[in-house]
């Protein structure tokens, strides 16, 4: 029998902090593990340890949340290859899904009713080379761009992917970032008006609520 088991860092019910879903109460999966090691990355905790769940337990702690909407991340949660299974299975199930993954991993045999939240690399995150543009052949109406910046070079850089991939005219919302304490968010948001960029800017809420603490 194949194995159905997935290793988790985390489970937990908090408010989504990020994306067009900002704000909105949800359950949140983070799978352990990542083969990228970006600059900016919050959750350095997930790339190892974590604990063996089968997809059934997953099920049933989501479940104890009563929430609508479920959320995948990780580290990268596409390293492990039953994470296809359990987003099926949480689609199955009705709940509004969201997988957030780095781009470096195909998303090709992701469920079309999950909304994929790619996170397209900047130079600034130090893993730019890892970006699988292919991926990019594949986004759906109901999926996400997401841009972090670090600084004016990565706006700048950014600026260039909307125009060499022709992103703003795809059916996708971008999203872009200011990377959490390496850039002032005002500057960013000038930026963006000064340049009439119709892109979605986003700061990261839980962080402004809570802090930056795992769980949250």
């Amino acid at each position: 029998m194949p194995d159905d088991t997935v290793r988790i860092t985390e489970i937990f019910y908090s408010l989504q902090g990020e994306t067009s879903t900002v704000g909105l109460p949800m359950a949140f999966i983070r799978l352990t593990g990542c083969p990228l090691r970006c600059g900016y990355c919050d959750t350095e905790y997930a790339f190892h340890g974590g604990e063996k769940f089968t997809i059934d337990e997953i099920l049933i702690k989501v479940a104890s949340f009563s929430a609508s909407y479920v959320t995948v991340t990780g580290g990268e949660p596409l390293v492990q290859p039953v994470c296809l299974a359990l987003l099926s299975q949480l689609c199955d199930l009705n709940y509004q899904v969201s997988l957030e993954t780095s781009g470096a991993l195909p998303i090709k045999e992701v469920d079309p009713r999950v909304a994929v939240i790619l996170d397209i690399k900047t130079p600034g995150s130090g893993e730019v080379r890892r970006n699988l543009w292919e991926n990019l052949s594949h986004l759906k109406s109901n999926d996400e761009i997401k841009f972090v910046i670090c600084d004016r070079q990565d706006y700048e850089w950014a600026r260039l992917q909307l125009d060499q991939h022709q992103l703003l005219e795809r059916d996708v919302e971008v999203l872009f970032s200011p990377s959490y304490s390496q850039i002032d968010a005002r500057s960013l948001a000038d930026w963006i008006l000064e340049d009439k960029l119709p892109v979605r800017m986003q700061l990261q809420l839980h962080k402004q609520l809570w802090g930056d603490v795992p769980g949250k």
